[in-house]
């Protein structure tokens, strides 16, 4: 059963980060280059490329979250090591930061864009909805930055989980 609750972990953990790298390094890039390019019909477009991106990306995320948080606690409930903590209360953390994207930043911004309406890139720079979405927007960029980079770290602390590496055969028939 503990392979089964490693494996679990490490699939969980290779769907969300590999997900957020997707999104943040090809989805959205390439939506906004193709609007500025103009085959999409404009940044608006884009934009609503990249939200229904995120409204699978942020639930799939969490249900990973779930089941990474679950395997852990089955193997630290077997052998408590400070290194299942530290990762459970990695991930806790990027649920936390998931959900507050999700939950509270895209329905402030979606209230933003139907307030300058509809298309917040044809909005005045001043009309105060699209400032507001402007700030929205930056905050949404460092939380999910900072969701990848304690997804990272996981990752890195479960490369360091099992001890010391196994003998080299020679060294084993001695």
């Amino acid at each position: 059963m503990i392979g089964l609750y490693r494996a679990l972990r490490l699939v969980a953990m290779v769907v969300w980060v590999g997900g957020l790298m997707f999104f943040a390094f090809v989805v959205a890039p390439v939506a906004f280059n193709l609007a500025y390019q103009h085959e999409l019909a404009s940044t608006h477009e884009a934009g609503l490329v990249v939200a229904g991106t995120l409204a699978v990306l942020h639930p799939m995320g969490l249900v990973c979250g779930v089941v990474f948080l679950f395997a852990t606690a089955l193997l630290w409930f077997r052998a408590p090591q400070r290194l299942l903590a530290v990762q459970m209360w990695l991930v806790v953390a990027m649920m936390a930061a998931t959900a507050y994207v999700q939950l509270r930043v895209i329905p402030a911004m979606e209230r933003d864009r139907a307030a300058a309406g509809g298309a917040i890139d044809t909005a005045p720079l001043a009309d105060p909805s699209r400032v507001d979405f402007e700030r929205l927007h930056g905050i949404s960029e460092k939380v999910e930055g900072a969701a990848l980079l304690l997804g990272l770290a996981v990752v890195v602390t479960i490369g360091f989980e099992g001890g010391r590496p196994a003998r080299p055969v020679e060294a084993a028939t001695r």
